[in-house]
């Protein structure tokens, strides 16, 4: 923006030097060097502070499925990158183990439930004791829990998905042996139902953005089209800022002065749903300081729009 100031104040000049409405003396000569440090003291370093600009990063929360319950799986009915709903299914494991053990203590309760009833008949008639009706009553609620574990992993053997999203690198297939140990996922599930876009901001331009200020942004994904939106938060904290329990000293190490992450929301809704997890794209976000520099800004967001379209970087 500058040099394209800058050069258009030299044509100017020299049309007017050229028709001779102005004498080149020594004040015209230097006065584009005038130009340059009004331009950049005036407008540009102002503008980093009014409206600052950063590189966006679209990010979605992935969760790593792993099974409740071990065994073999019998059906991967899903396929990799497809849109899925809450509550689809994303596998089923053999439940004929479960099922057995569902059906077996179901057996037991009904057995401790008759006896249960004919303690209680002959308590109330006074041929009983009153022992020994709450010792079957205990009977009975303990297979009463057992049943209700048991039907809880019968129904863990058909893995649903948590949210709206898709499943991502998909290579479990039928035959499968899974296990319910958390440190073996079977597949990666991507949640779209909640999309974040993160921008970076210089830390000597972040003094300003606040919550609900207006914000543009464009994408590699969409070039030449500009959004609109709304900064939902600051992140109070970066990794070089925090720290961790530990049993050493301090360790210094060389502190830099890296870039704080603004989140924002755009309104547009059904872009924002179908932007990939990973898309780039430049945002600007306008304070309420200075605001004669945001034209300046969205000038410039949309010339990186446009060069969106040939540059892939």
């Amino acid at each position: 923006m500058a040099i394209a100031i800058i050069n258009t104040y030299l044509v100017l000049l020299f049309l007017l030097v050229h028709f001779g409405i102005v004498r080149f003396n020594l004040f015209w000569k230097a006065s584009p060097f005038l130009v340059l440090l009004l331009t950049m003291f005036g407008l540009l370093i102002p503008m980093g502070w009014g409206a600052p600009q950063g590189s966006a990063l679209v990010v979605r929360n992935a969760v790593s499925i792993v099974p409740d319950v071990a065994g073999e799986v019998t059906e991967v009915p899903v396929v990799a990158n497809e849109p899925l709903k809450a509550g689809d299914v994303l596998f089923k494991i053999d439940p004929t183990p479960y099922d057995a053990q569902v059906q077996s203590i179901a057996a037991r309760l009904k057995l401790a439930s008759t006896r249960l009833s004919q303690m209680t008949t002959l308590f109330e008639r006074d041929a009983g004791r009153g022992f020994d009706v709450e010792q079957r009553q205990s009977e009975v609620d303990q297979l009463k829990g057992q049943l209700q574990a048991a039907q809880w992993n019968l129904d863990k053997t058909v893995v649903k998905a948590p949210a709206d999203g898709y499943v991502t690198n998909l290579a479990l297939r039928k035959g499968a042996r899974v296990a319910n140990l958390p440190l073996s996922p079977v597949m990666a599930f991507i949640d779209t139902s909640d999309t974040i876009i993160g921008v970076v901001i210089n830390q000597n331009d972040a003094r300003y953005v606040a919550p609900g200020q207006e914000v543009e942004a464009t994408f590699k994904f969409a070039p030449g089209r500009v959004y609109p939106g709304k900064v939902e938060s600051v992140l109070q904290a970066i990794a070089t800022g925090q720290t961790q329990t530990s049993g050493t000293a301090v360790m210094p190490k060389e502190i830099e002065a890296v870039p704080f992450v603004v989140r924002v929301r755009l309104d547009d809704v059904d872009f924002v749903r179908r932007l990939p997890a990973g898309a780039t794209g430049t945002a600007a976000i306008y304070t309420d300081r200075l605001k004669p520099t945001h034209i300046v800004r969205r000038v410039i967001l949309r010339q990186v729009a446009i060069v969106n379209y040939i540059n892939p970087f």
